[in-house]
Formats: C-alpha cells, sequence, structure tokens
C-alpha cells in the first residue's frame, strides 16, 4: 500500500510530518543532527573528547571509506548500492567508536592514522558484511555491529593492541541523551516500533540495575543514572535493535528478539548477582555489538529472511490515478493476508525519497503473481514514476515479507475501515476467500473513481462507500454516506453492531489517527496499518 501526503485537518500530524521523507532520509537527518550536536559539546568542553578537527577527521574517514567501499562492493556482486545506507552506517560508526587520540603517547592531539586507517576497515568491514555475510540476497547482521566486531578480530588476528574501542560512549554520554532520546523517539514513531524498543529497553534497564545495585552494591539513585549515561540502551533501541532489514517479520518475533539482544547487553553487569563470569571468546566479551549480532542471528533462526526477486508482468490503472502493477516471483513466495513487501528499486534521478519503499500486496497467497498498488498524482515521486514505468520483464529485488496487520483466527465478525488506497491489503485478504461476517467501510474522495470497485463488487463484501457526493452507479447492496472523510461517527453511524466486531483500519495517516481514537471507544479491538511518505 502507498499513500499520498494527505492529512485530514489544516494541521498537519506528527505522522504526516514524518511521512515527508523516507525512513532513511529520517534517519540520515536525525544522526546527523545529533553527530552536530556532539561536535558543538566536544569543541566547546561540554563533553570530554576528542579534538573538533580530529571529530571532523574520523567522520569523514567513515563516510568516504563507508560510501566508497558500498559502490566498489556494489560492483563486484553486481548490485546497485543504497548510498544513503551507507551513510548511515558511517553515522552510528561514529558514535560506536572511541578513536585513542596521539595524545595519548604524548605525540599530539589528533586521531593518528593508524587509527584512521581503523577507522576506515570498521566502515569497509561493516559495507562488505552486507554482501558476503548475505542469506538469499539479504544481508544478516546489522552492518554497523558487524564491523565493529569484525574490526576487533582483525585487530587481534594481526596481533596488534587495539587502537579504536567500540565502547559507545559517545552514544551514552549524559549531555546528549536528551538529544539521542529525542531522535530514536523519532525514528521509534516512524516505523511504528515503539512497542520493540521499550521491549529492548526495560529489559536491558532491569538487568543493569539489578545487577549494578545487588551485585556492586551501587545506591539506586546512582544505578540509575550510571545505566543510562554509561549504557547505550537509548540509541540501541533507536537505531540498532529495530534496524528493519534483520528484524523478523512478525510482532511477537520482533519483542522477543529484543528480548534476547536486551539480556545479552546487560548479562555481563548482571553476572555478578548470580555469581559467574561473563564469557569470553579469543578477543570477543558480550560487548553491545556482540549483543546485536547474535540477536540478528536468532532473528533469522526464527524467520528465516529471505530475498525476493520478482519480474514484472505488467501494470494496469484502477482508477483515477490509483495503479496496480504485477509480479511474477522467479520462487515460490510465502505470506498471509494482509502482509507486505518492501521493493528496492533503483533508478536514475532518485529524490529525496530514495529508492525503497513498503506495499501491502493485494493479491492473494494462492496467486502466481503478486501485485501491489499505488497511487501516482501529479506531482508524484521518482519511484512512484519509475515502478509504474517498469517494462515487462524487468526485475525488481524485494527484502521479504513483513507485517502482523493479518486477521484473527476464528470466525468473529471483522469490520474493515480504509481510506482510499488503504484499501490494498484488505483486496489481499478478500481474494483469499476465506469466509467471514465482513464489512468494509470505504472512504473515497470521488464517489465514481474507486479503486477495486469491480474486485469488490465480485467478493460479496458488503460496503459502505464513503465520499462527498453519491457515484452515479452505486453497485447492488452498498451503502453510501455522504461526508468528506471516515470518521468514528460515519462509522459508527453506518455500522450499527461495531462494538461487536474486530476493527481494521488502513489508509493515511491522519485519517487512521482520527478513526482508530474513535473507534477504540466503541470496538473490542483495533489493528491498524499506515504507510506514508511516497
Amino acid at each position: 500500500m502507498s499513500t499520498s501526503r494527505t492529512s485530514t485537518g489544516p494541521r498537519p500530524s506528527v505522522d504526516a510530518i514524518l511521512g515527508r521523507v523516507s525512513m532513511y532520509r529520517l534517519t540520515t537527518i536525525v544522526l546527523s543532527a545529533i553527530v552536530v550536536v556532539y561536535l558543538l559539546f566536544t569543541s566547546t568542553g561540554v563533553i570530554d573528547g576528542l579534538s573538533t578537527l580530529g571529530n571532523l577527521a574520523a567522520l569523514a574517514v567513515l563516510l568516504v571509506a563507508s560510501v566508497a567501499s558500498n559502490r566498489l562492493l556494489g560492483l563486484l556482486w553486481r548490485r546497485v548500492p543504497h548510498d544513503e545506507s551507507a551513510v548511515i552506517t558511517a553515522l552510528l560508526l561514529f558514535f560506536l567508536f572511541v578513536p585513542l587520540p596521539e595524545a595519548a603517547a604524548g605525540s599530539g592531539s589528533g586521531v593518528g592514522v593508524a587509527n584512521l586507517l581503523w577507522l576506515a576497515a570498521a566502515a569497509v568491514l561493516a559495507n562488505a558484511s552486507k554482501y558476503v555475510l548475505a542469506w538469499r540476497g539479504r544481508h544478516v547482521l546489522n552492518p554497523a555491529a558487524a564491523g565493529a566486531l569484525l574490526v576487533v578480530v582483525a585487530q587481534w588476528a594481526v596481533g596488534r593492541e587495539s587502537s579504536i574501542n567500540a565502547l559507545w560512549q559517545t552514544a551514552a554520554t549524559q549531555a546528549l541523551l536528551p538529544f539521542v532520546a529525542v531522535g530514536a523517539l523519532l525514528v521509534l514513531w516512524r516505523t511504528r516500533r515503539l512497542d520493540v524498543g521499550l521491549v529492548f529497553v526495560v529489559v536491558a534497564a532491569t538487568l543493569v540495575l539489578v545487577g549494578l545495585t545487588v551485585g556492586f552494591g551501587t545506591p539506586l539513585s546512582q544505578a540509575w543514572q550510571t545505566a543510562l549515561y554509561s549504557y547505550p540502551i537509548v540509541f540501541m533501541a533507536g537505531f540498532m535493535v529495530t534496524e528493519p532489514l534483520t528484524l523478523p517479520p512478525r510482532r511477537a518475533q520482533q519483542w522477543l528478539v529484543a528480548a534476547v539482544m536486551a539480556v545479552l547487553l546487560g548479562f555481563p553487569t548482571f553476572a555478578d548477582v548470580l555469581g559467574v563470569q561473563a564469557p569470553t571468546w579469543g578477543p570477543l566479551t558480550m560487548t553491545p555489538e556482540l549483543a546485536i549480532v547474535v540477536g540478528n542471528l536468532v532473528a533469522l533462526a526464527l524467520s528465516r529472511r529471505t530475498g525476493v526477486v520478482l519480474r514484472t508482468t505488467g501494470s494496469r490503472r484502477l482508477a483515477g490515478d490509483t495503479w496496480e502493477v504485477t509480479f511474477r516471483p522467479t520462487r515460490p513466495v510465502r505470506f498471509v493476508p494482509g502482509q507486505s513487501l518492501e521493493l528496492h528499486l533503483p533508478h536514475r534521478g532518485a529524490d529525496g525519497r530514495g529508492v525503497r519503499r513498503v506495499f501491502s500486496i493485494s493479491s492473494p497467497p494462492q496467486a502466481d503473481d503478486l501485485s501491489v498498488a499505488v497511487r501516482v498524482p501529479e506531482p508524484s515521486s521518482s519511484f512512484k514514476q519509475a515502478l509504474v514505468g517498469l517494462r515487462e520483464g524487468e526485475r525488481v529485488h524485494a527484502t521479504g515479507v513483513h507485517g502482523d496487520f493479518v486477521w484473527p483466527r476464528g470466525g468473529r465478525p471483522l469490520l474493515l475501515v480504509a481510506g482510499g488506497i488503504g484499501v490494498t491489503p484488505f483486496l489481499s485478504q478478500l481474494r483469499a476467500g476465506e469466509a467471514r461476517d465482513v464489512v468494509l467501510v470505504y472512504g473515497v474522495p470521488d464517489g465514481d473513481v474507486v479503486p477495486y470497485r469491480d474486485e469488490l463488487v465480485a467478493s460479496g463484501v458488503r460496503v459502505v462507500l464513503v465520499s462527498p457526493e453519491p457515484p452515479a452507479d452505486l453497485p447492488a447492496d452498498w451503502v453510501h454516506v455522504a461526508a468528506p472523510v471516515v470518521s468514528g461517527d460515519v462509522v459508527a453511524e453506518a455500522v450499527p453492531d461495531a462494538a461487536d466486531r474486530v476493527a481494521y483500519v488502513s489508509g493515511p495517516p491522519g485519517m487512521v489517527s482520527a478513526v482508530r481514537g474513535d473507534l477504540r471507544r466503541r470496538c473490542a479491538k483495533v489493528r491498524t496499518d499506515y504507510f506514508s511518505g511516497y
């Protein structure tokens, strides 16, 4: 499913504002802003660290090495590199590492050539992990965590004492924490993974606090400050644990992986309570980056994430500016109706929203082809134009199947509420042919331009069509409600037994937020789904 940047009121919602840029661009902006704050703090003495010149040198080396190595590896693997992903990897590594200044050896205040080379090696190894440590076209490990881990192993292998340390101290500094927390909150809100981040924070903080107070006898008033300012719990929750390409697809699996990472992060501190020592393996100890890598492996075992290669079979205009694009997978793709694909479509002239998008699957699991729908208004993003312009036979890569917007088991009656192109996941569910008591409240701006009108008529589902003006030809058994947008009051009036139904709401962020709040006071359970920023 793809939605436009629309809102139900004159003031854009937080979702609509964040949705104006892609997830990659938002992460880049947030991390860059935190980098700027960090540089200001170190240059003014608020935070002890490298000189401004030393910090800038380290950042420049990481950025150049990351982007250059990503492009070179893309050429070698015959894949189109994603530059913004490489930039994010470099920014994350900047916060992970604390290069030892040459002043420690009495030779100056810079980072030192050898240290900069090791930073470059970390960036190269991080990007190499995307290509070498991959499973069916999709990287297995968080690149920044993998790079941090591999450079430690590399230094140990050549018998060199570590000249850079993955201490994560810049990510857990007291002065920087408010900025890290706000940035993490924005990213987690945008990805709708606040609950996953919260699981990690609660479990990790609990273990660290118990370890400090019980194991080390630290007063609680001091222990919580140590947990916040000396452990990168918040930073990891916002930017590492919830990294989308290494998470399993279902929510319960994501909670489990977050809990595993949190336990591993807190275990070295908590181990004293148990009377044991944290294990070591050669140069490796249970560090934050190792906790993330182990969690990534658990995620892989849970979900067997697979990249998908799709061949374009065609596209068609559904209604107005809404199109459906159809693909034939090169091998069978297993999914549950209501789940989605992230498509990776490099193209010339890509705009700031990037080259990856998430779309709900509109076709049923039993179909040979996979289809997605997209609204292409004027003007439109470069991604949309490239997607609907695909020629038959052209290949597109998808990172796998994701999502929990699926119908519950059993025969409970369902209330489906869709705004515009938000009807897409419901099409997959209705086309699957499961016999359920379902009513669909479908809001469109023009009653005569209804995407998937014929398919909905053929499905036999009860439809309440919401539009400002009635259509010239209202299908039999459909009901029209004259309203500018779908609202909780409209739903309650059109569906008197809404309180007895499980509600599913899908559409633009503003509409979803408004309807969700109203329905939660009327329905036993409400599930929501939206994608913005396309």
